[in-house]
């Protein structure tokens, strides 16, 4: 845009005059005429380039406007502000056989100007008889013909003329639609057969940049336990540029104005270029942390265009009459903060909703494990999401986390992390700006296994790719703690022992392993005074509780039988491969319940009528009956008391990211 330095003089004839760089906009405003009457009064204006305060005293007029020239119009075609000192336009392109194909049938569906028989070449849309509607059918049809085209009304504005609008469509097929390229400083590395391309930087504006002062920090292999790269830390004027950077985008930029369907366009661009690198996203994550993810945006993508209020009837105000309705909007800035064991599924969980709803992101990765969310931001740069809409910024939870929480711009924030991060975002979201949360928070997630179970079924359920084991342990809703009727305890016991000897304990990648490192040095410390702790409180370590002996960060799969109610270990979420067993179900309903924590639980048996009882006095988020973790995006998903409130997942998600108006209208 042109860069302006502003004065302005007050006329008789109540013309303002803005004197800018290298050129002078007159601009009248009937408002300003129908205001200049009333004295000491300030009022602000809007147009489309202008926001200025007018204040008026004394017969006098004192303003100040901040203006940003975005396009300019000369006979009917509208240019880009930014163009206007360019000498002339860039030579044509020469069209393939491929393109030429396409212009044939543009021309076609051009042929829809009634007045006009032939399309030219040099057909001006406008000139002959074009309308509004006419602009919207033929940027659908541009989509519906070349899908990657990503098109806006303003563009045919811009390009009036058939042959400027098909030179302007054939150049964003290639690619050569004057954007920035994306200049990425990867950190290469040949690993899983194949060569990853790693981001490192911070992603602010469309810009891959170093963090204020050039702060980094190592991000490391679990595996190893050596260092992958060095990971810009985000300070907190990082933070600060990217919210404004994301306030700008949501309230001037193009997402804030742009077509829900459009929006949707995008993110299933984003979706597919997940999907072919997804063997790349896979083997960062798993030297990152260690797993694997899951996709939500071709969920979330569908629901763009499917966001709707509804017409309420209300009491007449007689003899008129009143019509009520709800507007569902996007809420503004949103920050997401995001945990360490499910980087990628985590960030698309929220992402996914908080972008499908129309808002700008600015996301905090773990400190640890960040680089999966910065290949993504590459990804989303490259599938077109105009800058600042999402902005990644890895550091600690203390600054960025904390800025996040204060900053008076951020109007909603999602977290996923421990119960007591939760209290003190939750507190400092509510003493800054009462800004909106949702939290998903600790568990200690009961699963009840009656007599009458198929016993295969439990065993394999909780020992394999589910309730317990699963992903190392690092797992919110992982099973806390079982009760396990006493007919069936000893059997029960003796057949997961025998499974978890099985497990393959190794890299990640190797497809072959069932049981892979812990995140980070930390947490495996923690497991190992966890599991300490149970032994000192008389529960019976049946097998594991102990680091692996090899290069890395590797614990035992742990099981733990004879644990009673007053054990820390039977209170106390582990977030690691650890079995808490308890060999009876007397009064297990008040006991499964007795937790400050709500996320999950579950059941197994085969009487359908004990399952719906006993799932409906279960007070968690989520019950499963005859299965564990199964979650899916369709499905909402969170937590009750202190393990959370707000919902992932499922159209619950999007509401999260919504914001309800009330429209009455008196007629």
């Amino acid at each position: 845009p042109v860069d302006v330095v502003t004065s302005g003089v007050l006329f008789s004839s109540y013309a303002v005059v803005f004197k800018c760089r290298k050129i002078v906009i007159k601009h009248f405003s009937d408002a300003l005429c129908n205001w200049i009457d009333q004295p000491s009064h300030t009022h602000i204006l809007y147009d489309s380039f202008t926001i200025f305060t007018v204040h008026f005293a004394d017969n006098t007029c004192s303003f100040s406007l901040q203006l940003l020239v975005k396009n300019l119009q000369f006979d009917g075609k509208m240019i880009a502000a930014a163009q206007y000192f360019r000498s002339g336009s860039s030579a044509a392109v020469e069209l393939t056989e491929e393109e030429k194909t396409f212009a044939e049938q543009m021309r076609v569906t051009a042929s829809i100007l009634s007045n006009v028989s032939q399309i030219e070449d040099s057909t001006d849309f406008f000139k002959s008889g074009a309308a509004s509607m006419d602009v919207v059918r033929l940027v659908e049809e541009v989509k519906l013909r070349a899908s990657s085209c990503q098109l806006q009304n303003e563009d045919v504005y811009m390009n009036t003329t058939f042959q400027d609008f098909i030179q302007m469509c054939v150049r964003k097929l290639r690619g050569e639609d004057d954007e920035e390229e994306l200049v990425v400083d990867y950190v290469e590395k040949t690993i899983n057969n194949m060569t990853i391309k790693i981001p490192h930087q911070l992603f602010i504006n469309g810009e891959f940049v170093d963090a204020e002062g050039g702060k980094t920090c190592k991000t490391i292999n679990p595996t190893d336990g050596t260092a992958i790269c060095d990971v810009s830390l985000a300070q907190i004027s990082d933070v600060d540029k990217a919210v404004a950077a994301a306030k700008e985008a949501f309230e001037e930029g193009e997402w804030g104005k742009m077509n829900p369907r459009d929006r949707g366009r995008l993110i299933y661009k984003l979706a597919d270029l997940m999907e072919q690198h997804q063997e790349e996203l896979a083997t960062i994550e798993a030297i990152d942390s260690g797993a694997v993810y899951t996709l939500t945006f071709r969920y979330f993508a569908g629901w763009c265009d499917k966001i709707q209020g509804s017409t309420i009837p209300i009491n007449q105000a007689r003899p008129n009459r009143n019509l009520t309705f709800t507007k569902k909007e996007p809420i503004g800035v949103c920050a997401i903060v995001i945990p360490w064991n499910y980087p990628l599924m985590m960030l698309a969980w929220k992402t996914a909703a908080c972008l499908g709803a129309g808002n700008t992101v600015v996301l905090k990765p773990a400190q640890v494990t960040p680089l999966t969310a910065l290949k993504f931001a590459e990804l989303a740069a490259r599938a077109g999401l105009p800058k600042g809409v999402l902005n990644i910024l890895p550091g600690s939870g203390a600054l960025v986390g904390q800025r996040l929480s204060d900053h008076p711009d951020v109007r909603k924030l999602g977290f996923t992390g421990s119960t007591e991060i939760g209290k003190h975002i939750m507190k400092s979201c509510a003493v800054s700006n009462v800004k909106k949360v949702s939290l998903e928070l600790g568990g200690k997630s009961p699963l009840i296994i009656f007599s009458d179970c198929d016993l295969d079924k439990a065993v394999l359920h909780t020992f394999g790719m589910s309730s317990v084991f699963f992903n190392k342990g690092e797992n919110c809703i992982a099973a806390g703690r079982l009760f396990v009727e006493d007919t069936i305890h000893d059997q029960f016991v003796k057949k997961v022992v025998e499974e978890v000897k099985k497990m393959k304990i190794g890299d990640p990648l190797d497809r072959s392993t069932d049981h892979g490192p812990q995140n980070h040095k930390a947490h495996l410390d923690k497991l190992v005074e966890y599991c300490q702790t149970g032994v000192k409180e008389g529960a019976t370590l049946v097998y594991g509780g102990k680091q692996v002996q090899r290069p890395g960060f590797f614990f035992e799969p742990t099981v733990f039988t004879d644990v009673q109610d007053h054990m820390y270990i039977a209170k106390e979420e582990s977030f690691g491969p650890v079995m808490i067993i308890s060999n009876d179900v007397d009064d297990v309903l008040r006991r499964a319940n007795a937790t400050e924590y709500g996320l999950a639980s579950g059941v197994f048996t085969r009487d359908i009528s004990k399952a719906l009882y006993v799932s409906e006095r279960l007070d968690a988020g989520t019950v499963f009956v005859n299965t564990y973790n199964k979650t899916d995006v369709a499905a909402p998903f969170g937590g009750f008391k202190q393990s959370g409130f707000g919902k992932d997942l499922g159209q619950d998600a999007l509401n999260e990211y919504l914001k309800t108006k009330a429209v009455t209208i008196e007629y």
